[in-house]
């Protein structure tokens, strides 16, 4: 099968990410109170900057698509795969029995981390489907700011254990 792939759609996918990972944060800094709260809602802040940043890339890219040759459907079953399981929906019922699961600080943090280790395999995926090279660079730039945020939400996670 003949697969369409672009930075575009990456940078797309991602903004939606980020709206639903700043609801997910403002949902979580309702349930908690004090530094908690205050934690949660500076996740947020930085959940909307991503959102800036990652809209930005979007709009500096070009619409066209590359093609990539994938006789097994692989790359294809995989992203639908990964968007169906992982990716935040834009439901706000979807955040609501999410956050039913979540009893304490930890269980959030760990939520929010899961997602964007998923978040970073699927843009390693869709990297890795792409035959041109700028669309490659593009992803990268990214893949590089979830990381940033995973890194900084696992130093907290990490402090939170050690209290």
């Amino acid at each position: 099968m003949i697969y369409p792939f672009n930075a575009w759609d990456a940078f797309k996918i991602a903004v939606n990410m980020e709206e639903n990972g700043l609801k997910f944060y403002k949902a979580a800094a309702k349930k908690f109170s004090g530094p908690i709260a205050d934690l949660f809602n500076s996740l947020a802040q930085e959940e909307e900057i991503h959102k800036s940043i990652f809209t930005r890339f979007l709009n500096g890219l070009p619409k066209e698509q590359t093609t990539l040759y994938d006789p097994d459907n692989e790359t294809d079953d995989y992203l639908k795969m990964m968007a169906d399981i992982h990716v935040f929906k834009n439901d706000p019922e979807n955040i609501d029995k999410l956050m039913e699961g979540v009893a304490t600080v930890e269980d959030a943090l760990k939520l929010a981390m899961s997602f964007e280790k998923d978040s970073i395999v699927f843009f390693v995926q869709l990297k890795n489907a792409s035959d041109n090279l700028s669309d490659e660079v593009s992803v990268d730039r990214l893949i590089l700011e979830e990381a940033k945020h995973l890194r900084k939400l696992s130093r907290i996670f990490n402090n939170q254990k050690s209290k």
